[in-house]
């Protein structure tokens, strides 16, 4: 297993490498929490991730030890642009495998960074059976994004950043995919202070290592589907779940409804974009998942590579999860000035109406009566019930509650 030293050692190498990001308090999840929360911008970091720690703690040792020639890696994207950052910075040429999903920003950040990318599968494993034949065809070194002690050390350096700016830390929440930041992190701190309770957080559509965690069965997840896809790993790694076993103190999951509500959060309240995969731990603090009150708590936000077109549908899904968005229906008199006298009401309780239909054309409607489904912005759940609440009072029936 990793010891310290090696930690030590990689940081040594990435000393001139990567950005030094200390970390952020928050007095607004601190605030929701009841806990003192910190928060670590990997978002913030070079290539946009945490991964660029172990990829070049990776080809930077293989390249001081001689005879590397070219590198393969499979990755979602951050990975991806680890690689290509630490091969071309030696002078190596890198192949990198993604899916075909990952998204565009990904794809074209990794080629800036010097790499071919080769789009193949629709999952992280299936893209990762690709890259190794890659490698059987061209002689390649394969560069794994996880199952890996040296990538391992590589991402376990922000452990050393956590304790040296928090020593008097009592709770780190981490992203978990296939394991490799978990495993790094945990062995680290448990090593240095048994007293840090590390907790992994995996997407509730892809949680094969918290399965493995539970149920000590490292099976592949039968199905992937989760809009975290810098977390969406099938299979998790041999070498990543033997730390984790070791080493981890719980392992959780949230939903992507969750993941959705803390990217928002982010942007409202921190003004910084987080991907999906890089907000599951804050997710699961907001989402009270374990009791942090009284605790000194460090999020992980591990990457903030997410797809511009992609945005806007995560912040609409946070809208609604937080019931800044509501949708209703009700049934109104087809007579001149209902429509006034509905929206005033509306206006009065000074909701905005996004979206509105009439429809008179329902077999179970009166000849004098239409529907009309109705797409409200509130100032959250209380905001959203007292429009109800308002409309009721008028005689108006709600067929349908907000979502």
């Amino acid at each position: 297993m990793l010891s310290v030293k090696d930690f030590e050692t990689a940081a040594s190498r990435l000393k001139n490498v990567i950005h030094t990001i200390p970390l952020a308090t928050s007095h607004t999840f601190s605030q929701l929490s009841g806990a003192e929360v910190y928060l670590k911008y990997e978002n913030q970091q070079k290539t946009g991730s945490f991964k660029v720690r172990g990829a070049y703690n990776k080809i930077m040792k293989r390249y001081e030890e001689g005879n590397l020639k070219a590198v393969v890696a499979s990755s979602a994207g951050n990975h991806a642009q680890g690689v290509a950052f630490a091969a071309t910075s030696v002078g190596v040429k890198s192949t990198i495998v993604m899916p075909k999903s990952a998204p565009i920003a990904k794809v074209s950040a990794t080629e800036g960074y010097g790499a071919e990318v080769v789009l193949a599968g629709s999952i992280y494993d299936e893209a990762y059976a690709r890259a190794r034949e890659i490698c059987e065809e061209t002689g390649a070194e394969f560069i794994h994004p996880f199952d890996d002690e040296d990538v391992i050390a590589g991402q376990g350096t922000i452990a050393l950043e956590i304790l040296r700016d928090l020593p008097g830390v009592d709770m780190i929440f981490v992203p978990v995919g296939g394991g490799g930041l978990i495993s790094g992190i945990a062995a680290y701190v448990k090593q240095i202070n048994p007293r840090v309770q590390v907790i992994g957080v995996q997407a509730a559509g892809a949680c094969a290592a918290v399965n493995a965690f539970h149920n000590d069965d490292p099976q592949p997840a039968a199905r992937v589907h989760t809009i975290a896809d810098g977390i969406a790993v099938a299979t998790p790694g041999t070498t990543t779940m033997a730390y984790i076993n070791q080493y981890v103190d719980r392992m959780i999951t949230v939903t992507d409804a969750e993941i959705s509500s803390a990217i928002l959060f982010l942007l409202e309240r921190t003004k910084q974009v987080v991907e999906p995969a890089g907000a599951s731990s804050l997710a699961a603090l907001l989402g009270g998942k374990v009791d942090v009150r009284g605790k000194k708590v460090v999020c992980v936000l591990s990457g903030g590579n997410i797809d511009v077109s992609f945005i806007h549908k995560v912040v609409e899904k946070g809208l609604v999860t937080r019931g800044r968005h509501m949708k209703f229906s009700t049934i109104m008199p087809d007579i001149p000035g209902s429509l006034a006298t509905f929206s005033a009401i509306v206006a009065e309780c000074g909701a905005n109406v996004i979206m509105f239909q009439h429809d008179r054309v329902q077999a179970e409607l009166d000849i004098d009566e239409a529907i009309v489904r109705v797409v409200c912005e509130v100032g959250g759940k209380e905001h959203g019930q007292r429009l109800l609440d308002a409309l009721r009072e008028a005689g108006y029936t709600i067929m349908s509650q907000p979502f």
